[in-house]
């Protein structure tokens, strides 16, 4: 999501902390994909849980809230089902200028490399548990699309959505950063490429925005990336840069030269990064991560 006009850095692992474990202890059991807002002097924590594959996989998506963002209170869970979803991904969690909550939740279509993107809006955050689901990016036969990340400001809704394609299964796992724009959060339209892979880099098989800051006309994003399929669910984190446009849009992002940063624990994932400003300026970093036994955690970073 988007953190205002604080740039984004990457956090120390050896600084963070774990704030939800995952259901299992074992690879394809996570906690993560989180999304962060803060709000009313709590912050709002969005995060998918995930069980392997063929006992569940993305099962929710659960909104907890904290005083001090350590210690979290569950307060909304949706399921699968309600979306009729063979997986859930990653929640977006955002509040309107309006004052009103909205969660943007990424639903895999069973028996399907397809991917949707339904919200959910209330009034406050508990409602969003019976929320009545509309799609607001459809994808189609050609491409599916998860992951959505926001940011509003005076020149409307701005978006980047990780998109795969779906002319061949054996790639459906490639991914690039689109981007899109909206007078309303929920009417979108696509602009172009944000981000894509670079051949014989580390991001070579696709990359995925996780968030966003913006300062003026300036935006700066993390992103997950990976070099294989094989590296699919353990991607690594990066940075890139972007520049506003005439129009107020933004246009596409440039990848830095820097090395990812992962785990310490192979396959070495560390990705979905969100960070929060809390009301006394210090920054609070989450990420998921890849554990010793292969499991993912969802861990914090504190910084002043």
């Amino acid at each position: 999501m988007s953190i205002g006009t604080q740039e984004l850095s990457l956090p120390r692992w050896e600084d963070s902390i774990v704030v939800v474990e995952p259901p299992g202890a074992e690879p394809g059991a996570w906690a993560g994909a989180p999304s962060v807002v803060e709000a009313d002097g709590y912050v709002y924590l969005a995060y998918r849980l995930r069980l392997p594959i063929g006992e569940g996989r993305g099962i929710s998506n659960v909104i907890a809230r904290s005083r001090d963002g350590v210690t979290f209170d569950v307060v909304a869970t949706v399921d699968k089902d309600r979306f009729g979803a063979e997986s859930l991904e990653r929640p977006a969690l955002t509040r309107t200028p309006q004052g009103r909550w909205r969660l943007y939740v990424s639903a895999a279509t069973p028996g399907t490399k397809h991917w949707r993107v339904d919200l959910l809006e209330a009034a406050t955050v508990e409602g969003l548990a019976t929320a009545t689901p509309r799609t607001v990016l459809a994808g189609d036969d050609s491409a599916g699309v998860k992951d959505p990340v926001l940011h509003h400001d005076e020149h409307g809704w701005h978006l980047w959505a990780s998109v795969h394609p779906l002319e061949s299964w054996d790639d459906a796992d490639r991914m690039t950063t689109e981007y899109a724009t909206s007078p309303d959060g929920v009417h979108w339209t696509w602009r172009g490429t944000a981000l894509a892979a670079r051949p014989g880099r580390w991001d070579a098989r696709g990359v995925r925005v996780s968030s966003v800051s913006v300062d003026g006309d300036t935006i700066v994003a993390t992103y997950d990336g990976r070099a294989t399929a094989g590296e699919n669910w353990e991607e690594r984190t990066g940075v890139a840069r972007g520049t506003r446009l005439p129009d107020g849009s933004f246009g596409a992002l440039t990848a830095a030269d820097d090395q990812p940063l992962g785990s310490p624990h192979a396959p070495n994932g560390l990705r979905y990064l969100s960070q929060v400003t809390m009301p006394d300026g210090t920054r609070r970093t989450y990420f998921e991560a890849t554990r010793e036994d292969g499991a993912h955690d969802l861990r914090m970073e504190h910084a002043g």
